[in-house]
């Protein structure tokens, strides 16, 4: 899930080149389509979110620090926001269709599944964002306070003060090998 760290293609991304851009470009396309699919729930809607980021990204070009050595944060953050902003829409909260589960799951799992989510859509929007970078994308403590504008300190202090506060709503199974 790493993303291209060459300061040289960084600099030439930075500068216009096409061809740099896109390589950086190509590896954190599926990770910002996972973390706008699990913020927003609908497909089409992460999809528009990914394109957006990637019209962002290019515009702003000139924002890409190749001293950093990595773009991974920069990226997500405007999928984050592209998110946020898709969720404040007039039309967000009226127009919602119904979505097939895909995958066939025991009834347990299924209801395992939809009690987490609706856990997680009762979050506050940024304490889902930081458990998706987290959790979901797996992202170091370092990037996840990158996205979001905070420190590596209170990316680890609010993790903990989320999922003790999702523990109690959420029952839980022992697992016995």
């Amino acid at each position: 899930m790493g993303s291209v760290d060459d300061v040289g293609v960084l600099s030439r991304a930075r500068q216009g080149d096409r061809q740099a851009f896109e390589e950086i470009l190509r590896p954190l396309v599926q990770p910002a389509y996972r973390l706008a699919l699990a913020m927003l729930h609908e497909r089409e809607a992460a999809e528009d979110a990914v394109q957006e980021m990637a019209l962002k990204a290019w515009r702003h070009r000139a924002r890409i620090r190749p001293e950093l050595g990595t773009t991974r944060p920069w990226f997500l953050a405007i999928v984050a926001n592209e998110c946020r902003m898709a969720r404040r829409g007039r039309w967000w909260s009226v127009l919602r269709f119904a979505e097939p589960l895909e995958r066939t799951l025991g009834e347990k799992d299924l209801a395992a599944g939809v009690d987490l989510r609706q856990a997680l859509d009762h979050l506050p929007y940024q304490d889902r964002l930081l458990l998706h970078l987290y959790f979901v994308l797996d992202l170091p403590a370092v990037e996840v306070a990158q996205v979001m504008g905070i420190s590596a300190g209170a990316v680890k202090s609010r993790l903990h003060r989320v999922t003790r506060r999702l523990r109690p709503g959420l029952n839980t199974m022992e697992v016995i090998p």
